[in-house]
């Protein structure tokens, strides 16, 4: 079973040539999190995959996925359970985050992993460019090659993961601060060339938009960008940082 948490498509990607490899189910968190009788049992075999894939928040896992995993009770055999993360460069303490929540489940990390995809966070960055975009992707196909390779023969203790400079700092320091002040939903606003389609609703991850003409934001927010990055027109900003800057959504959902 493979649960999966993504906005721009990335994590999705990921995920799904994993369950398709592994021939494991593919479960939305979101998805699963929308219930409204807040159950997440599950019952899995002896070595049966439990996978977690999921994007980096600064330089920590979204806060839905965290919540989901302390909530979720798996009975049954002990799974061969693993994670993967995407990230633009690096992961921080991203895995040992996640380890620590599974712990308390009485779940242990038997391999972990974090792979570089195209950048989609622009309010703090831009979009890579073309060359740099079609190059991690390229790697990208190369390390889910080698992950199923991983998966399939149920290795332990491997974990591939790309920490990153002052990682204790960023993921104990800054992540903190942006689960803090950075789900803020002040600063989107839509422009005068919004068609009110409806698309950014439609992908909210928390239902946090609801469009009247044009799209209006609640107070609850996950900063997955979804809503900006996969706006057909591009009307959609976060402030005036993101007014210049590019677009991003994985091939896979365009």
């Amino acid at each position: 079973m493979i649960f999966y948490f993504s906005g721009t498509g990335n994590s999705l990607y990921a995920a799904k040539v994993i369950a398709e490899a592994q021939r494991e189910q593919l479960v939305s968190i979101a998805d699963e999190m929308d219930k409204k009788n807040n159950v997440f049992e599950y019952t899995l075999k002896e070595k049966e995959l439990l996978g977690f894939v999921y994007p980096v928040y600064a330089w920590a896992p979204p806060k839905m996925v965290l919540n989901f995993i302390k909530q979720m009770k798996v009975s049954g055999g002990k799974p061969y359970v693993f994670s993967v993360c995407t990230c633009g460069d690096e992961e921080g303490k991203t895995t040992k985050v996640l380890g620590k929540v599974l712990s308390k489940k009485d779940m242990v990390l038997d391999s972990a992993y974090s792979m570089q995809m195209p950048n989609n966070y622009i309010v703090g960055f831009d979009v890579d460019s073309k060359g740099v975009e079609k190059e991690k992707l390229q790697k990208a196909e190369e390390k889910l090659e080698n992950i199923n390779v991983a998966l399939t023969k149920r290795q332990s203790d491997v974990f591939d993961i790309i920490e990153g400079k002052m990682a204790t700092l960023k993921t104990v320091v800054v992540n903190p601060l942006f689960n803090w002040f950075g789900m803020d939903t002040k600063k989107f606003y839509a422009t005068d060339v919004c068609t009110g389609c409806g698309l950014c609703e439609k992908v909210c991850l928390v239902h946090t938009i609801k469009v009247k003409e044009k799209p209006v934001w609640g107070k609850d927010c996950t900063q997955c960008l979804a809503c900006i990055n996969r706006c057909p027109v591009h009307a959609i900003q976060y402030g005036k940082g993101t007014i210049h800057k590019g677009r991003y959504i994985h091939p896979d959902l365009r």
